[in-house]
């Protein structure tokens, strides 16, 4: 699956330099992680920066002596709500995934000693590409590729939903059944802790998700957050490079993926549904094309589609009001251009947008 892509894998030397310490960001203790990173077979000093976007946990790029360049993930500075921003979880996902036919990121380590750097973080090799995570990435990519690099979207979203999750070892990631009523409470939960004001819609959404609820398809590794934002794409062929961000992958319904990808999918010369996302650019599928490249590869019914995007767009809704109240309390590293009336305004939108499709 990594087709041209390109993975820094750096080079291990047995020569111990001295300890070098540089100004770091947020989140990041230069003096601890310089020597957890030396521990792991890594040569410093090391050069940390935060990556821009990642508004769950915090992501840093960080080069070392050669420069050769590594990825470091933590949870968002100060308190997070329980289950949330589990960097270990995430870790034993990817690591599960390293010789499947989903493309990851390699994994270097993981450290759960919180006296380290305040919280536990994990750490990968770089990989070379660009995510398209706007209408404008997207149109850096070439028109030519962009119909290989949704159909790469989607022929790996369907290799994920076809793992064996027993022979990877993730049979025991959550309960196989009971999904929906799992994330529906969960969500329910978080918003309640997070919410920044009363949203009546949101309850009476849950309520009508409740009441409409399908019965359960075929339950494999849902990704959770799945879409071009959160995957490496070689702007010169298309081919996917690297899923990102597993820190919402669970086991559960493996409809959710494709519902929540259409959440983000915008139909050509149609009304733009995300402004972090590049469809609806020439060369990107239509929503049906893709909801029918997705069937013609699985043969699974997709009658209750619609249903699944209701529910996408409702758990977004609570997710971004999280995220919402992490800025607001100044726990999301640097918080420039963070707007509280627009991100309100971005779940007033995908609240209603839930109750249209129900």
């Amino acid at each position: 699956m990594l087709g041209s892509c390109t993975i820094g894998l750096g080079k291990v030397s047995a020569v111990s330099d001295p300890l070098a310490t540089t100004a770091a960001p947020p989140g990041i203790n230069p003096v601890n992680v310089d020597n957890w990173l030396r521990e792991a077979g890594l040569v410093g000093p090391f050069t940390f920066s935060l990556i821009a976007g990642g508004k769950s946990n915090l992501t840093y790029r960080f080069t070392d002596a050669s420069g050769d360049r590594y990825v470091l993930r933590r949870p968002p500075l100060g308190h997070v709500l329980a289950t949330a921003h589990d960097v270990a979880r995430e870790h034993r996902i990817i690591s599960a995934l390293q010789n499947s036919a989903v493309p990851v990121a390699p994994v270097v380590g993981l450290c759960t000693d919180d006296a380290v750097n305040g919280a536990p973080f994990s750490v990968m090799r770089f990989v070379d590409g660009v995510v398209l995570d706007s209408p404008a990435a997207g149109d850096a990519v070439p028109e030519a590729v962009r119909a290989h690099a949704s159909d790469q979207l989607l022929d790996v979203m369907v290799a994920l939903h076809s793992v064996d999750i027993d022979a990877v070892g993730l049979g025991e990631l959550a309960r196989r059944g009971g999904y929906l009523d799992r994330q529906l409470k969960r969500w329910k939960s978080q918003w309640d802790q997070s919410k920044s004001r009363d949203l009546p819609l949101m309850d009476q959404v849950h309520a009508g998700l409740i009441a409409s609820q399908p019965e359960e398809h075929t339950v494999g590794i849902v990704h959770g957050d799945y879409r071009f934002g959160n995957c490496i794409v070689d702007p010169a062929t298309g081919d996917l490079c690297a899923v990102l961000d597993w820190e919402l992958c669970t086991l559960g319904d493996v409809l959710a993926d494709i519902g929540y990808l259409l959440v983000y999918w915008s139909d050509p010369a149609g009304p733009q549904l995300a402004e972090n996302d590049p469809s609806g650019r020439p060369g990107f599928p239509s929503r049906d094309e893709v909801v029918r490249r997705y069937t013609a590869a699985t043969g699974r019914s997709v009658a209750d589609i619609q249903y699944f995007e209701a529910f996408s767009c409702w758990r977004l809704a609570c997710i971004a009001e999280g995220v919402l109240a992490r800025y607001a309390a100044g726990v999301m590293g640097d918080s420039t251009g963070f707007d509280l009336a627009l991100s309100q305004q971005r779940v007033d939108a995908l609240a209603k947008r839930a109750a249209a499709l129900l």
